[in-house]
């Protein structure tokens, strides 16, 4: 089947949000389709299988296709599997790497495990958001907080891959690329766009359109065994997870 479509809602910031999940077929012969449906997206699923590598020497050709129908849409980098890690193929350093160079946010997930699957629609949920000029509405009435506050300083005094250097919990480092990769993206190519009207506004923050592509689709993710709308996490790491 070349695409598979479902709809899920997430819970960003203590706003309902709806997400449209397009999931497109990895395989040559749908690049039409692919091409179609990376023009309206908000957001892109660059999705792979760590057992895999060949589906992640495979990202290269599909990001070409989104960088020259889609450019400047949010990008997240994603290896699935990550349940199977003992069968590792692709490490998580050079997937990192390729990340960053490429200007996408990375995580490892595991759909059976439902770990990373919430905070990963939540990150591009954020960067599309972000993108299209609606953070100043979606956090009108909130003051900065010490992490935002932080993540400026950090990230205005340094490089993302500079990032990497720094003394800090490898969590706080991918957050802060995340940050300083979603700032970057909105002062290239947003930084003069306004919206009409805050009707408009109102009628599109609450709705995000995202494609994923890849050897292991979107659908896997979506299909998790915890609803991506659910606070709780049932892998809190990664050895918590095993196949019975």
């Amino acid at each position: 089947m070349a695409t598979a479509y479902k709809t899920t809602t997430i819970l960003l910031d203590g706003k309902r949000v709806k997400l449209q999940l397009w999931d497109t077929s990895g395989q040559g012969r749908f690049c039409t389709i692919i091409r179609s449906y990376s023009r309206g997206a908000q957001g892109i699923f660059l999705v792979y299988d760590i057992t895999n590598k060949w589906s992640f020497d495979g990202i290269d050709r599909w990001l070409k296709e989104v960088e020259e129908h889609a450019p400047g849409v949010p990008k997240v980098l994603v290896g699935n599997r990550l349940h199977l890690a003992f069968k590792r193929q692709v490490g998580e350093r050079d997937a990192e790497t390729y990340a960053a160079k490429n200007h996408m946010a990375f995580f490892e997930v595991s759909p059976l495990c439902d770990f990373n699957i919430r905070e990963s629609f939540s990150e591009l949920s954020r960067m599309a958001l972000h993108r299209n000029g609606m953070e100043r509405l979606w956090r009108s009435n909130k003051v900065l907080s010490l992490q935002e506050l932080a993540c400026r300083a950090i990230v205005a005094r340094t490089t993302v891959y500079g990032i990497d250097q720094l003394p800090l919990p490898k969590s706080i480092k991918s957050h802060l690329k995340s940050y300083a990769m979603t700032t970057t993206s909105q002062l290239r190519y947003n930084g003069n766009r306004s919206l009409s009207s805050s009707k408009s506004l109102s009628s599109h923050h609450r709705k995000l359109r995202f494609v994923g592509v890849g050897h292991n689709g979107l659908a896997t993710l979506a299909s998790s065994p915890g609803s991506i709308t659910d606070t709780r996490t049932s892998c809190v790491g990664r050895n918590s997870c095993t196949i019975s």
